[in-house]
């Protein structure tokens, strides 16, 4: 959903649903898709209800009818050309057939299951529905680790890092297209191709191959990727020579350009090529040495949490952050395998989240002169600074916006300490094996398909009415079957905050390997890199959602 779509030449109606308030980028996306299209009818469907809408635009108390419809419904018109055209607004919550019981892990998850169990809307919908699911929300912010944990085999995870995000977009990137045509980079053409993209709903087979891409390991990944522009290169008879062994990014390259002399092929093999291409301009991009630096630092740090408490952990960060020569670096001119302030970040927020509060130290002293000799600001620095330029960014200002993210990592290192069964995601090293990262979406998979069924006191169920109340209520006194997440067939599982294409690797894994009968469907707020975590965390400004208010 963005302004780069338009209706053909005749297609006079549109339909758009949306999950968000009707202002903002939202509005603004749908006036530049209409007015690139020619339609004369158009309806929008909003699972928000009218009275938010209120709310979004400082209205408070009931007004009649929906004004706010009805004044969107008058700009559709605007926005297709003519006033007699139709056009209509309407609310249409989500909804499933499913009686659902609602379990939480965490305080922000608590009171979106709260929401979810008591609302009249959600009670009525569970008095008739047919089916039973059972939906269990995660708070991200209990494990940051995983987060911005850089995996050594995971494609997709570097193909969503080093690819350019198209604008306004949180998990699509831009793929290059300059390898199915004839040309050559230069500056004066740089931007005119149309990037491709990683969403492919054309083809059946591109989107079997961004499934494995997305779930399998690299190596099995890139090897797909190669399979199958093989059997397109054969199904359209081109001259192409089969080759063993590694795949590189230079044979994807090769076997993407045999499609260049062939538009029909071209066109119809477009969604396998695109993803070829991911592949191989990640494969071959500046940036992964910084990836596995990032990667190499992280074991470092796991290791070290073992025999040094955090605050002795946090000082072997000092010589990296000292690095860097005076003046030379903005976070965009920082060398092959050099770590920029950015990837600094990113590093203390995976060591915080593993271990409890530490005092900083000299930390905040040395980013803050490293900081202060920047040539320029990258887009975190500039929302955690607040200024655009280092002519604006004094000492003193640089000073105060580290003091704010150290205490928001204080706040990180503190997420788990009401829970009991899911406090740490740290195994120390036992003489016999090293330290490990223990994952806490793997930790609570595991309690759930535990085959004893035991209770968890840090997945809680949220009551939805009266039966519930009464249950957990006589369950102290008497035996009564308390309601748990394995119960039903299906299970939602939904990661507040975002999850990575690792984790969805792992829920795989975990619930193949406890063979429990259960269908998991995982639902999240984002497809997360590691670099989104600091904008999320430290962004002075990560409070105010763009709905145009």
């Amino acid at each position: 959903f963005s302004s780069f779509e338009a209706g053909g030449q005749n297609e006079p109606k549109a339909v758009f649903v949306v999950s968000t308030v009707l202002k903002g980028k939202t509005a603004d996306i749908i006036k530049d898709i209409i007015s690139l299209s020619r339609f004369q009818y158009c309806v929008v469907f909003t699972t928000i209800p009218h009275y938010i809408h209120l709310l979004a635009n400082n209205v408070t108390g009931d007004l009649e009818g929906n004004p706010v419809f009805e004044q969107f419904e008058e700009k559709l018109c605007e926005w297709m050309g003519d006033m007699i055209y139709t056009a209509e607004v309407m609310h249409a919550p989500v909804v499933f057939s499913i009686n659902e019981k609602s379990f939480s892990v965490g305080p922000m998850s608590r009171l979106i299951a709260g929401e979810l169990a008591s609302h009249p809307q959600a009670k009525n919908r569970r008095k008739s529905a047919l089916n039973k699911a059972s939906t269990v929300f995660i708070d991200r912010t209990l494990d940051l680790t995983g987060a911005v944990s850089h995996h050594g085999d995971s494609l997709v995870e570097k193909i969503l890092s080093v690819l350019p995000q198209f604008p306004g977009h949180v998990t699509d990137v831009q793929v290059g297209m300059l390898e199915l045509t004839y040309l050559k980079q230069t500056n004066d053409n740089k931007g005119i191709l149309a990037p491709g993209c990683l969403a492919q709903n054309q083809s059946a087979t591109a989107r079997l191959l961004w499934e494995t891409m997305l779930v399998a390991k690299q190596k099995e990944a890139v090897m797909e990727v190669r399979r199958q522009l093989v059997e397109a290169a054969s199904k359209e008879n081109l001259p192409i020579k089969l080759s063993l062994g590694r795949v590189t990014a230079e044979q994807l390259c090769s076997y993407v350009q045999l499609f260049r002399d062939s538009w029909g092929a071209l066109e119809s093999h477009s969604g396998v090529l695109q993803l070829g291409l991911a592949a191989a301009q990640a494969l071959r991009h500046p940036a992964l040495p910084c990836w596995d630096a990032c990667l190499a630092f992280e074991r470092l740090l796991l290791q070290a949490l073992g025999d040094s408490d955090l605050a002795e952990v946090l000082k072997q960060l000092l010589p990296l952050i000292k690095s860097s020569e005076p003046g030379t670096g903005s976070d965009s001119s920082s060398g092959p395998g050099e770590l920029s302030i950015d990837d600094l970040l990113v590093l203390l927020v995976y060591v915080y989240s593993m271990a409890q509060e530490a005092c900083p130290g000299g930390l905040i002293g040395a980013l803050t002169l490293r900081l202060t000799r920047q040539t320029s600001l990258s887009p975190l620095l500039q929302e955690i600074t607040g200024v655009s330029v280092p002519e604006e960014l004094t000492v003193e200002h640089a000073h105060s916006a580290l003091e704010n993210v150290f205490e928001t990592l204080r706040g990180v290192s503190h997420a788990r300490d009401h829970l009991k069964h899911f406090s740490s995601v740290y195994s120390p090293s036992d003489g016999a094996h090293q330290a490990t990262y223990r994952p806490l979406l793997k930790q609570v998979l595991e309690e759930i398909f535990h085959p004893d069924r035991r209770e968890c006191p840090d997945v809680e169920h949220m009551s939805g009415g009266l039966t519930d109340l009464l249950k957990t209520g006589f369950s102290m006194f008497m035996k009564v079957t308390r309601p748990h997440p394995s119960d039903h067939p299906l299970l939602f599982l939904f990661l507040v905050g975002g999850v990575t294409p690792s984790e969805l690797r792992l829920i795989r894994e975990v619930v193949s390997t406890h063979k429990s009968g259960t269908q998991v469907v995982v639902m999240s707020t984002r497809l997360l890199r590691p670099s989104d975590v600091p904008h999320l965390l430290f962004s002075i400004d990560r409070l105010k959602p763009d709905i145009g208010v």
